[in-house]
């Protein structure tokens, strides 16, 4: 099972999601639309008709080194000093377990420390410039929900704020730099960011942890870069930068290498600029080809704990009758591969891999005419008409009845996870 894992391009996958399946060997569509629709779409301002109640922000990390350098190829130098965090971003935190007890292990984070690029820095880590996209990220939001609409205060409080990251130093960082912006380093509590164990992540696809899933997926990951088309165009971008057949690398690990690289100014090799826009069409397809709609159970049980996490955070909210009914805003710091699943079960996958801190933002809304709940959802800073709904202010049930097919509770999921039955190819 090692070698067909390797032969599929595991080990240059870009995400800890891929990760979470080595580590677990080791131990044993459309555009996004924008729109500001509403029930009333003559209505020139309908934001004026909603009352905004809770925001939930799910985001991928900032730039960062790769995860692996591509194979003999002319390497990119990774010095430590392209990891400084600017002072702005500093601010009075601790990471715990979802209990408020001690952080726990991190195996994934553990292997990238494995990893020492050249140059000397560490696969996988998040860089100043990523902090600085976080930062800003932070910044949008503070314009839009503490400046423009006061939903938030202006220094960060507990009680408002809610803030989980996957146990790995990126997005922990990312998410520290986030709220840097988003309060300008002003706080009244430490800033818990609140952590799992790799077994039971639900922040990303948890190949380890959902045994069913990996049953699911294996074969698929296999077949990846033998897919027509695929095969072709990879077997031509191996020959023009002359990396030996025995290397094991996919369009996957070439753009991850690529992007990094374009994003801190760092040299790449030549032949790569022809490649550019190919490497990336061919990434999202092997993505695409993975997380296949139609197969829904896979994607199912990718994201399905997640959205009914959304989901709980809204009726709570509603009920207002719970210990967390003053919580304003949930932040979720998290990975490539996590947004896109998401996307794609939502149905406004673009086509396009989510870049360096993009973001979902998701809205509850009350009618100030009705009381009645709606959601809206936007993508990296754009509203969303999310097929399913009657409008970008989606109203609830119709935007539960869109989730339906993919939400799972925790209960449902790991019955699913541990079932060796199988319902898809």
């Amino acid at each position: 099972m090692r070698n067909l894992l390797t032969k599929a391009g595991l080990f240059g996958s870009v995400s800890v999601a891929f990760g979470t399946i080595w580590w677990s060997q080791q131990k044993t569509e459309s555009n996004p639309i924008t729109s500001s629709a509403a029930p009333n779409p003559n209505d020139a301002c309908p934001a004026s008709l909603y009352e905004l109640q809770l925001v939930q922000v799910l985001f991928r990390h900032g730039a960062r080194t790769p995860l692996k350098s591509i194979p003999d190829v002319m390497e990119a130098q990774w010095a430590p000093s392209l990891l400084e965090a600017p002072p702005y971003t500093h601010i009075n935190y601790v990471v715990t377990d979802l209990k408020g007890g001690p952080q726990p292990r991190s195996p994934l984070e553990d292997n990238y420390r494995k990893n020492i690029l050249s140059g000397g820095s560490f696969a996988g880590q998040l860089t100043t410039l990523g902090m600085q996209q976080l930062y800003e990220l932070g910044e949008t939001l503070r314009k839009k929900y503490i400046e423009e609409t006061p939903l938030l205060s202006p220094t960060f409080s507990s009680t408002e704020v809610y803030v989980r990251s996957t146990n790995i130093v990126r997005t922990i960082e990312s998410a520290k730099c986030l709220i840097a912006g988003l309060f300008k380093q002003k706080q009244k509590d430490i800033v818990s960011i609140l952590t799992e164990e790799a077994e039971s992540e639900i922040l990303y696809p948890n190949y380890h942890g959902c045994k069913l899933l990996k049953v699911l997926s294996h074969p698929r990951w296999a077949k990846l870069s033998t897919l027509p088309g695929i095969a072709e165009d990879l077997q031509s971008i191996l020959s023009a930068l002359g990396i030996a057949a025995h290397q094991h690398v996919d369009f996957i690990l070439i753009r991850d290498d690529m992007v990094a690289r374009e994003a801190h100014g760092l040299p790449s090799p030549l032949v790569l600029s022809s490649w550019r826009n190919k490497v990336e069409e061919r990434a999202v397809d092997m993505m695409c080809s993975l997380y296949k709609p139609n197969k829904r159970e896979a994607l199912q049980l990718s994201v399905g704990p997640l959205l009914h996490v959304l989901l709980e955070n809204i009726e709570k909210k509603l009920q207002d009758n719970s210990a967390e009914a003053n919580r304003k805003l949930f932040l979720y710091s998290a990975h490539d591969t996590t947004l896109i699943p998401c996307l794609m079960a939502l149905k406004i996958f673009d086509m396009k891999w989510p870049p360096y801190a993009a973001s979902i933002t998701l809205e509850l809304h009350k009618s100030r005419q009705t009381g009645d709940a709606f959601v809206k959802l936007s993508y990296i800073g754009q509203d969303q008409h999310i097929p399913g709904c009657s409008g970008v202010y989606c109203p609830l049930q119709e935007f539960k009845q869109v989730l339906s097919a993919y939400s799972l509770s925790s209960e449902r999921y790991n019955s699913r996870c541990n079932s060796t039955g199988l319902t898809e190819p």
